[in-house]
């Protein structure tokens, strides 16, 4: 398996019920395909450098998972799908 380092922003404008379950949601695509959530790490509600979908503030999260392509794959497609996700970034880290 792979290192990644996933981000997403979840919609602040949300109440904090909907922004948990969104973020478990997302956080659970990794388990329920065979990835292993390492880190998941909340850094909180902040100011958006400029608009996104007329939203200006959103909660960030950052998770390092390991995982196969085809789990990476298919949070990629559920996080395009989610509105309540502004964006999501995934970057798959070197081997040390």
């Amino acid at each position: 398996m792979k290192k990644y380092e996933i981000m997403f922003i979840v919609k602040a404008a949300n109440e904090s019920d909907e922004i948990k379950k969104t973020s478990d949601a997302m956080r659970q695509i990794i388990s329920e395909n065979q990835g292993k959530v390492v880190e998941f790490n909340e850094l909180g509600e902040k100011k958006l450098a400029y608009p996104i979908k007329k939203e200006i503030n959103g909660y960030y999260y950052v998770m390092i998972v390991e995982a196969e392509k085809e789990t990476v794959s298919e949070f990629n497609r559920r996080a395009l799908i989610n509105e309540n996700i502004l964006r999501h970034l995934i970057i798959r880290l070197d081997e040390e």
